[in-house]
């Protein structure tokens, strides 16, 4: 199963939201829109993956890949980054958390453009809340 999260703020920090599509061979299973309020970009992107991976529990999926476009999100949930906000600290904490009972979590960075649908349910999750 393919999991897209995207995070988007509007001014960092600013307004925002996240988007998490849950697909299997390209047919989406599921998608979330989400507000999170005053939030950074970074925020934002930690917020969404969350929400992804709470789809994909609800789906019971046991093999899990995660497609981001935030390198710096991928890298600190590979353990090859540390995490040095306080403020991510937390949210961190909790997406790994979530992270822990499939049978297999892959993640991916990969460019914005082939996060569109992420990205659209991010910004429309911003848009419905102003």
């Amino acid at each position: 199963m393919d999991l897209h999260t995207d995070g988007a703020a509007r001014g960092n920090p600013g307004p925002a939201g996240g988007g998490a599509v849950l697909s299997e061979a390209g047919k989406t299973v599921s998608e979330k829109a989400k507000f999170f309020g005053k939030k950074t970009n970074n925020e934002s992107e930690y917020l969404a993956l969350v929400e992804g991976l709470k789809l994909a529990k609800a789906a019971k999926v046991k093999s899990l890949k995660v497609y981001m476009d935030s390198q710096l999100i991928v890298r600190q949930m590979k353990g090859e980054y540390r995490i040095k906000s306080k403020n991510l600290l937390p949210i961190w904490k909790q997406a790994l958390a979530l992270s822990v009972g499939f049978d297999k979590i892959e993640f991916f960075h990969i460019k914005r453009e082939l996060n569109r649908r992420a990205d659209q349910l991010a910004n429309q999750a911003i848009d419905s809340a102003l």
